[in-house]
């Protein structure tokens, strides 16, 4: 499929794009972390029962993050984004930095970023790539002495900036999808909204999401070798 002089690009991206990277995609591993299940770990709730555990659980993402590389998918949408300009942008599920690294600048992050926290009073990301894994590490606000958190969207908390992110959407072409699940809301709408508006969308990913029989068109093959085989994304 050949994006035209003026196709407008909006990309979303999931876990499997980082998982070709070598990080973990907890909802493809049963959803357990050291015994735990995720939502254990990353809702509102974990963190009230338990900081210490819910720090120890990011601060591990945030070794194997900084530990991964980006894949030649994230460089190809990099490239992509190069060439396209303000006609591409970049939703992205992901709480790793691995687009960024891989040149990407017109891009959200739905649901926070790992490398950012913030305090639950004052409620204002600063960047933090700390590692905090006992009780004595736990940081707190220097302005408030309130406990810090972890810059992250959890499960029953809102995405980021979701009017801004329909925006972009309802200005868009051509949806592109890759490595979703297609079961995690909001994100897994967004090709519903793309077809009510008439918006070409196409899956990338080495299996079929659960709303495959939404898109108009399905790539079963691995990110890294499609994307940078250029069928979709000639400009």
């Amino acid at each position: 499929m050949q994006l035209s002089p003026h196709d407008r690009l909006f990309v979303l991206t999931g876990a499997g794009i980082s998982a070709e990277s070598g990080l973990a995609t907890f909802r493809g591993s049963g959803g357990l972390w050291n015994g735990y299940r995720v939502e254990e770990v990353a809702t509102p709730e974990a963190w009230e029962a338990d900081p210490e555990l819910v720090w120890r659980f990011y601060s591990m993402r945030r070794r194997d993050a900084l530990a991964a590389q980006p894949n030649p998918a994230h460089r190809a949408l990099a490239r992509v984004e190069e060439k396209l300009g303000d006609r591409f942008y970049l939703c992205t599920q992901n709480v790793d930095d691995l687009h960024e690294r891989a040149g990407s600048r017109r891009m959200h992050h739905m649901h926070g970023t790992l490398f950012q926290s913030r305090c639950v009073r004052c409620n204002k990301p600063f960047p933090d790539r700390s590692f905090y894994e006992t009780a004595d590490d736990l940081p707190t606000c220097k302005t408030c002495r309130s406990p810090i958190r972890p810059h992250i969207v959890w499960f029953g908390e809102i995405p980021l900036d979701m009017d801004g992110i329909y925006r972009e959407l309802d200005r868009a072409t051509t949806l592109l999808v890759v490595g979703t699940s297609g079961s995690v809301y909001p994100a897994a709408g967004f090709v519903h909204v793309a077809n009510q508006r008439a918006i070409r969308s196409v899956y990338v990913g080495p299996e079929e999401p659960s709303n495959a029989d939404a898109f108009d068109q399905i790539i079963l093959a691995p990110a890294s070798e499609a994307l940078y085989d250029s069928w979709c994304l000639q400009t």
